[in-house]
Order: C-alpha cells, then sequence, then structure tokens
C-alpha cells in the first residue's frame, strides 16, 4: 500500500484548519525536517512504513486522528547528539497545534505521545502503545529489512566511533520493551 504523505497530513489537518499557507507551511516543515540528510532512517519513509502499521489496527485506534499527528511530529527533532529530541519535538507539536482548531486536550495527549517515544514504556493508553509498536515495528521485520535499518542508524550516528556507539546501541536496545 502506498502512502502519499503530504495528502494524507494536508487531509488530517483539514480537519482542523482552513488556513491553506499554514497547512502548506506546516507540511514544509515536517517534509524538509525528516528530508535532512543527516536522516538515514528517521525520515519521511519512516513516516510511511508507521502510517501503514497503524493502518493495520486503525478499528482499534480510539483517536486517529491525534494519533497521526503523533506520528508526524514525533521525530521533527532528530539530533544524534541531542538527549532531547522527544522533548523539543512535542514543544513543536504543541506550538503548531495551538494554532488550529483542536482540542487542548488533544493537544496534551499529542504531546504526552511524543514524549512516550522516548522510552517505549508500557502506556496506560492505548492508543500510545500503538504509536510505540509503530514506532519500532522495523524490529520485527525479515532479517534484510532490519539489516538495512542497522546500517542506517549507524549513519545517523556516524559521528561516534564504534567504541562508543556499539555500548550505546547496546544499552538503546536492551532498554526497548520485550514480549515473554
Amino acid at each position: 500500500m502506498s502512502i502519499n504523505l503530504k495528502s494524507t497530513f494536508s487531509d488530517l489537518i483539514s480537519k482542523f484548519s482552513s488556513d491553506e499557507k499554514l497547512k502548506l507551511d506546516y507540511w514544509k516543515e515536517i517534509e524538509q525536517s525528516y528530508s535532512q540528510k543527516s536522516r538515514q532512517y528517521h525520515n519521511l519513509i519512516h513516516l510511511e512504513n508507521m502510517i501503514r502499521e497503524l493502518g493495520e489496527v486503525k478499528d482499534e485506534i480510539i483517536d486517529y486522528d491525534a494519533l497521526l499527528f503523533s506520528v508526524f511530529y514525533h521525530d521533527i527533532i532528530y539530533k544524534a547528539t541531542s538527549k532531547d529530541n522527544e522533548e523539543k519535538s512535542a514543544e513543536i507539536a504543541k506550538k503548531r497545534l495551538e494554532k488550529i482548531n483542536i482540542s487542548n486536550e488533544r493537544i496534551i495527549k499529542i504531546y504526552n505521545q511524543i514524549l512516550a517515544t522516548k522510552s517505549h514504556k508500557k502506556s496506560n493508553d492505548s492508543d500510545t502503545n500503538f504509536l510505540l509498536d509503530a514506532d519500532l515495528a522495523i524490529l520485527g521485520k525479515d532479517w534484510n529489512v532490519y539489516e538495512n535499518y542497522v546500517y542506517q542508524i549507524r549513519k545517523e550516528y556516524s559521528i561516534y566511533p564504534d567504541f562508543l556507539y556499539n555500548p550505546g546501541r547496546k544499552k538503546s536496545t536492551n532498554s526497548f520493551p520485550r514480549v515473554r
């Protein structure tokens, strides 16, 4: 299933704003952020894959629109050397969403969903768990797809030599929830 991210975002934001310039500006910001040269994995393809994963369970999602906003904004800020990407991404989402006709309750939900992508800890909110599952779905793909992911992540963190990267990556991977 092919996903047109621009039209998906346009359809989504059109439910909350009729300001064409604002909608286009928001899309351009998303597209430019996820298209940065440094992004080998955390890019537009990652968003497409997440939306595809969520589409398979759409009927089980309580607030699909909020979840889509969380997908589009969850990695809008992504720098390998930063420890607060999720916080910065959540802040940008909050600032952008406050300018459209979306409830404060939903904005808080989206903000918290984005923050949850930092630890990937199981949530009491099922929609947040769907977001986290979609974000980490790559870990359950076939070997060739997973191997490409490992390569792309390594390129994103190429600033770090192996002796620093390998233990850090192991720690990060081991922090992900395990199915028992």
